[in-house]
């Protein structure tokens, strides 16, 4: 069992872990004309709102119920009812999801009674949904923020149902704050590959791709899983869960609908890639088709290529719970030295993971360990980057946020190819520090000597014997 180190630091010296209320508005993002609405003051908006937009690369609808100093020590359920009120009327969104900050958590805010006050005063948006979730940013991870949305969305959009199998060919996936919307595509074509309808929970990979629209401007968001497929899950034949974060909100769908479900802590290496595989193959009755069985020869492959420069490779990882799980799996499978691995977060499936520790702390607490260990090579978020330069070491950047690298939330980390590129990456990384050694120059060649000719003296065996 993993021996999980709680850092006793009194502050985050340079700190890894992103706030739940960005975890859970991500969440949100990912829902066709939804709009998550922070309850808090206009900096804690504005602070996620520069996360996201450096990230994506793309205009971020977040709104705030903008707390002032009278409203925090008063109290500010008017400013959510005020908020739902104006929101509903202006945007029109399907879905309001109404995330708490450290701000309204320690002013000991009630959300569910504040969305009750918005209903009794305003029937007439009785259309609109609005999914509250207490999400307070001084405990959890960005992970445990999203899966509190999850859970939440949920427990407020699935009707208890008995349809299971209603719709054969229709299964939900819940995706991990883990995954990227590069991931969410893999995923989808995965799971079509094999005839398959997806319904993904939440869909970043159809609202956060990057993706240009004719719209000049839009206050919802554009894309993402629609609310009519969230209130039909109960009616799939089955539940894919991707992340150990997500057990919670599975356990909770299961229990509403009855729909059986399929669990994998990570996509990402052989092992996690043919589970998934299979569970398609047994879900829909098909054999595995020939093009996912060719990608799995080319991951064969690649493994053999670079297994030189990966075998033995000493790594720092930093990372949530469910990313740092799914990397480590994969890396010491490859035979790799995980050498320092630190999570912002507790979770229980740390405790499970192939390592000897794990510490819950900072980016300050990796540099340490990894100096310690003589890391090689550091896998981490944008935070990471200064020290990966004072380690000296390259930096592959997985995670969030991304800001200092273009495209980053679009890669592709899980499945067969995903993990062929990883591989890749990682093996070149592991060159890079490898450089070719200088030419050797004898220090009797002559440059200026002898009238600058260049000419080399000769000298015998004897000679040199001698010198030596």
């Amino acid at each position: 069992m993993t021996e999980i180190i709680q850092s006793k630091k009194a502050l985050a010296v340079n700190p890894l872990k992103v706030s739940q209320p960005i975890g859970a508005s991500l969440a949100f993002l990912g829902l066709a004309r939804s709009l998550p609405l922070m309850h808090g003051s206009q900096g804690c908006t504005a602070f996620g709102k520069v996360f996201f937009v450096r990230h994506f690369r793309e205009p971020i609808p977040l709104q705030t119920t903008a707390m002032d100093q009278v409203s925090s020590i008063m109290g500010a359920d008017d400013n959510i009812v005020e908020a739902l009120r104006t929101l509903s009327d202006k945007s029109k969104p399907d879905i309001i999801g109404l995330v708490t900050t450290g701000l309204s958590e320690t002013q000991g805010t009630d959300i569910h009674r504040a969305v009750k006050d918005f209903r009794t005063q305003f029937p007439e948006f009785a259309h609109v949904a609005v999914v509250p979730v207490n999400t307070p940013d001084y405990v959890g991870s960005l992970e445990s923020g999203y899966a509190l949305a999850i859970e939440a969305l949920i427990e407020t959009l699935v009707p208890a149902s008995q349809s299971v199998g209603k719709r054969p060919k229709q299964v939900n996936v819940l995706a991990s704050a883990m995954l990227t919307p590069g991931d969410i595509e893999a995923i989808k074509d995965w799971v079509e590959a094999f005839g398959l309808r997806p319904v993904v929970v939440p869909d970043i990979g159809d609202s956060l791709d990057g993706h240009l629209v004719e719209a000049e401007y839009t206050a919802l968001t554009l894309g993402g899983t629609p609310r009519s497929e969230i209130e039909i899950m109960g009616e799939s034949t089955a539940t894919l869960v991707v992340g150990p974060s997500l057990d919670k909100a599975a356990d909770i769908l299961k229990k509403r609908t009855g729909v059986p479900d399929y669990r994998f802590a990570g996509l990402m290496g052989l092992d996690d890639c043919d589970a998934f595989t299979q569970a398609l193959a047994e879900i829909s009755g098909k054999p595995v088709p020939e093009k996912i069985e060719r990608h799995r020869a080319q991951l064969q492959d690649a493994m053999v290529d670079s297994h030189f420069m990966v075998g033995f490779a000493r790594i720092a990882l930093a990372a949530d719970p469910d990313l740092l799980g799914m990397q480590a799996r994969f890396l010491c499978g490859m035979g790799a030295e995980i050498v320092s691995a630190v999570s912002p977060a507790k979770h229980d499936s740390l405790l499970s993971l192939p390592l000897d520790k794990v510490i819950v702390g900072d980016l300050e607490d990796m540099e340490k360990a990894a100096r310690a260990g003589d890391a090689q090579l550091v896998i981490a978020n944008s935070h990471a980057v200064e020290t990966a330069s004072r380690l000296g070491l390259p930096l592959l950047r997985a995670g969030f946020p991304q800001y200092d690298l273009v495209g980053g939330y679009a890669r592709t980390w899980v499945g067969y190819r995903g993990t062929r590129q990883a591989l890749f990456d990682l093996a070149n990384l592991m060159l890079s520090q490898h450089h070719e050694l200088e030419p050797y120059r004898s220090i009797y060649w002559a440059d200026d000597r002898d009238g600058g000719h260049g000419k080399q003296h000769v000298i015998s065996s004897a000679t040199v014997g001698l010198v030596h």
